[in-house]
């Protein structure tokens, strides 16, 4: 009987960490929506601990970053992205951007070819950082 108790009660614990945990995600997209971007960024932070390859928290603690103006964390976070899924063109078009004002035009390039395996055919994204790259150089 005690085992029976111990195990419903697991169970339940083991339920209600699980449907707690899959709303950091959804009340951090919220905050982020409002704005609200430190009590965002705090809960896409639980999120990873609950769920470390959530590729989506840590593309949208980059953006968060690059509000703050914490470049090292934008590009942490972005990296972690494609580590995480490499057909992410979102992180990869973000991290040419960001090459790009760093001024680092050789791997800009190599993040915009990157990002246009990912892409269709009509990209204007792709586009949109080979013109960047162009522009900057001059």
């Amino acid at each position: 009987m005690i085992i029976k108790v111990l195990i419903i009660f697991i169970l339940l614990f083991v339920e209600s960490n699980v449907s707690a945990n899959t709303n950091f995600f959804k009340e951090g997209v919220n905050l982020f929506n409002e704005n609200k971007l430190k009590e965002a960024k705090f809960k896409f932070e639980q999120d990873i601990v609950y769920n470390p390859k959530n590729e989506k928290s840590y593309l949208y603690l980059s953006k968060i970053f690059k509000n703050f103006e914490k470049q090292d964390l934008v590009e942490q976070n972005l990296k972690t992205v494609i580590l995480l899924d490499p057909k992410n063109s979102q992180a990869y078009y973000l991290l040419s951007l960001k090459k790009i004002r760093d001024g680092d035009f050789k791997l800009a390039e190599k993040n915009a070819d990157s990002f246009k395996k990912f892409c269709s055919i009509k990209c204007e994204k792709y586009q949109e950082i080979k013109k960047l790259i162009k522009k900057s150089k001059s």
